[in-house]
């Protein structure tokens, strides 16, 4: 199939409801969850997964009001260049990934039509505390606002707790939350190799420590490391925290515990506030 032009258009009138979505990558552990919401809430889901030809895309893709990118970041582009061609322009198309600047200039580039993404701060077997909140911004800001609040409204039918958001903050945000939190703590470990006298010393803080980290690292390592990569922002994390570094290498520690300490301060004296 050859690459075709898709032609911008902005409904007269609000669209319809999310009815029907496509969602590549659905046998994922991500993509399984949406669906599974989804046909909960009501909704037609069309799975598509590998391999994706332009066949199968056409068939799913048609007559469907949105197309979800359920893939590694790696992936996007080239996924989002398939999809895209089966696309009429009016259809919307997302993507649920953990980094949103690329992510978005990918699928926006590839489609002139209606651009969405979302970034589900939970992972594919959440619980029930954690609130399933979902980051949502337009593709193209200021443009095809009615697509962003089809999707809003989208998340909120199945169960999710919709947010306003972009990618600038949200990925500032991903590289502090998810970036620095993995580069950090793979650092600490690495430090010390494991063995010797050190193991004699082990405290129990440190051991639970330990133990919250063998997943990160020993199981979800190559998908932290792409999408640190992936983010624009991570360098820059990087570079303040070892800003912070130096401070406590000059043995100015107390300063750091003060401004770490606003975690739960600044909560504490925003109750206090009329």
């Amino acid at each position: 199939m050859s690459d075709k032009t898709t032609t911008r258009t902005t409904p007269d009138t609000p669209p319809s409801p999310i009815r029907t979505l496509v969602i590549v990558g659905a046998r994922g552990g991500m993509g399984r969850l949406i669906a599974a919401q989804s046909r909960a809430a009501g909704l037609t889901v069309r799975p598509l997964d590998r391999p994706l030809t332009d066949e199968a895309i056409a068939a799913a893709v048609t007559g469907a009001d949105m197309v979800l990118l359920s893939v590694p970041v790696y992936a996007m582009d080239e996924v989002a260049a398939k999809v895209a061609r089966c696309m009429d322009g009016r259809q919307i198309l997302a993507d649920v990934g953990s980094v949103k600047t690329l992510p978005i200039a990918s699928m926006t580039a590839r489609y002139q039509g209606p651009v969405v993404g979302t970034h589900p701060l939970f992972g594919p077997t959440p619980r029930p505390a954690d609130g399933m909140r979902v980051a949502v911004m337009d593709g193209r800001p200021g443009e095809d606002v009615w697509a962003t609040t089809a999707v809003w409204d989208w998340c909120a039918r199945i169960g999710f707790a919709p947010f306003a958001s972009n990618a600038e903050e949200h990925d500032r945000a991903a590289a502090f939350v998810q970036g620095l939190n993995f580069v950090t703590t793979v650092a600490y470990f690495a430090t010390q190799a494991a063995g010797g006298d050190v193991q004699k010393y082990l405290t129990p803080s440190f051991a639970r420590r330990l133990a919250a980290a063998e997943k990160l690292i020993m199981k979800d390592a190559a998908l932290f490391t792409a999408l640190f990569e992936a983010n624009p922002y991570s360098h820059e994390a990087v570079r303040n925290y070892r800003s912070l570094l130096n401070i406590a290498a000059g043995g100015d520690v107390d300063l750091l515990v003060r401004r770490a300490e606003t975690w739960w301060t600044a909560k504490t004296e925003g109750k206090d506030k009329p």
